[in-house]
């Protein structure tokens, strides 16, 4: 993962405990794509303070990363979901086109994604 979205992605997760002003300078920063110039504009302070506030906010959102880890492991989680999503996916097509259907596989496989639907829709 490029620093740019490891960033934009660590924001979503730990920006509330930035500053609302580095909050506000890194979501222009890295989500609105804005330049030094154009944030230093928008918040009537300086290029430097821009950059300043855009390190510190760096910072701090790595450093809760490295010690918490929440954004890691729901990356993790989300992917191993879809993953597994995938597989009931596939143990039901291969059951609907084997030479002997099996009810309790298309059952079991069933009650799989319906569980699988529902923990993904709990992430958002």
């Amino acid at each position: 993962m490029s620093k740019n979205l490891q960033i934009s992605y660590l924001l979503d997760f730990y920006g509330d405990m930035l500053t609302d002003k580095q909050q506000e300078v890194m979501e222009q920063y890295y989500n609105d794509d804005l330049s030094l110039a154009e944030i230093a504009a928008n918040l009537g302070i300086t290029r430097q303070g821009v950059r300043d506030s855009i390190k510190r906010g760096e910072g701090i959102l790595l450093e809760l990363e490295q010690k918490v880890g929440f954004a890691g492991r729901y990356r993790a989680v989300s992917e191993g979901l879809a993953q597994l999503q995938k597989l009931a996916k596939n143990i039901r097509f291969v059951n609907s086109t084997a030479y002997t259907f099996s009810d309790e596989i298309d059952k079991d496989s069933k009650e799989m994604l319906r569980i699988l639907d529902e923990l993904q829709g709990q992430e958002g």
